[in-house]
């Protein structure tokens, strides 16, 4: 199994990681650095990062999507499609991912 391409598009993904203080939006890119050096298999076993099942909502398709710790204080959304990951959206508030 290969690393993990990151899909970074979302327009809602972007306006946030761009609106962030620059410490934060570092932490977020070094977070992204890891995953994206990362296979599945790694990423769904990572402790800090803590993957874990949306079941209040779906995704784009209606699949299901996930949240994932990127910083101590940031959660990211997003779902896998085949080989990628892409991302949705960052949440400053971890609770606001659910």
């Amino acid at each position: 199994m290969g690393r993990i391409p990151l899909d970074l598009n979302n327009p809602v993904f972007q306006e946030t990681w761009f609106a962030m203080e620059r410490a934060e939006a570092l932490a977020v890119l070094a977070a992204l650095r890891k995953i994206s050096r990362m296979d599945w298999n790694q990423l769904y076993r990572d402790r800090g990062l803590r993957w874990e099942a949306i079941l209040s909502r779906t995704g784009p398709g209606g699949q299901r999507i996930y949240t994932l710790r990127v910083t101590s204080k940031v959660r990211a959304v997003g779902y896998r499609d085949g080989p990628l990951l892409r991302l949705l959206s960052l949440h400053p508030q971890h609770d606001s991912a659910y």
